[in-house]
């Protein structure tokens, strides 16, 4: 029986995810000698142009060039796998979607017209191909990357967790951080996987798994921190910061900016 074939590559990103594979350490030699690894970015030069049973692939789609990569991966792939919160949504690099166009952010950092660097707004891989399988985190978890390989193996589909951050402090009996120490956390929205580890901590979750796909009730977390005392710009930064892709985020942001421009606040 034939192994099957993996790749595992990188657009625009800052490499994590698969270094979050490489940090399997005692579990990766021996998981990756059920596969043949064709291509494999981060751990070695070497890359094989064939047909693939699987891609990884982290990183948003910020380029033209970046683009045109990702569609030549999908079409020889079976099974797309988004690695990340940059594949999935953007993440970090999309912060400021919507807030100025394209042009207008080539101009102010570097000086140029929108289409000098072969530019797109950063997107998820998801705005442009299929993808069969999204694995959240900024960077992943080991053991969720860990289960998703061993599951794809045995021909199962891999468990997609959709419900968020306060599941797992209510199952670890941690103290909820806004309602104890009134902190901004995001945990009501964003996706677990983590084992809430920032609440654990003590800490606010600052939502880096990403929006409940789907199920992201931004208008309730805005309330939420409304009521704790927070302002509307920060909150509305806090919320694309991880999320700025997402269409509730979007909307909520968008009338948060129309607002604070109307009363001169930016």
């Amino acid at each position: 029986m034939e192994k099957p074939k993996i790749g595992i590559f990188s657009l625009t990103g800052c490499g994590g995810d698969q270094l979050m594979i490489l940090n399997l350490e005692d579990e990766l030699l021996k998981l990756l000698s059920y596969f043949e690894v064709k291509s494999f970015q981060e751990a070695s030069s070497y890359d094989e142009k064939t047909e693939l049973d699987i891609a990884f692939v982290e990183g948003s789609v910020s380029t033209k060039t970046g683009l045109k990569r990702l569609e030549e991966i999908r079409g020889r792939c079976k099974l797309l796998i988004a690695l990340g919160d940059c594949a999935i949504g953007g993440c970090v690099q999309a912060m400021r979607s919507q807030q100025m166009s394209l042009a207008e952010k080539m101009r102010k950092v570097y000086g140029v017209e929108e289409n000098y660097y072969d530019v797109l707004e950063p997107k998820g891989l998801a705005a442009y191909v299929k993808v069969d399988l999204e694995i959240p985190g900024c960077p992943i978890e080991k053991n969720e990357i860990l289960h998703a390989i061993t599951s794809l193996l045995h021909g199962d589909s891999p468990e997609t967790i959709d419900y968020p951050v306060c599941v797992e402090c209510k199952l670890n009996e941690y103290p909820c951080v806004i309602i104890e120490k009134s902190m901004p956390c995001l945990g009501p929205i964003t996706t677990a996987g983590c084992n809430a580890r920032c609440p654990g901590l003590g800490l606010d979750c600052i939502g880096c798994r990403g929006p409940i796909k789907d199920e992201t009730n931004a208008t309730e977390e805005l309330n939420l921190l409304l009521e704790k005392g927070f302002d509307f710009q920060y909150i509305a930064n806090r919320l694309r910061f991880f999320g700025g892709n997402f269409d509730e985020i979007i909307k909520l942001t968008s009338e948060l900016k129309k607002k604070a421009e109307k009363e001169g606040g930016i």
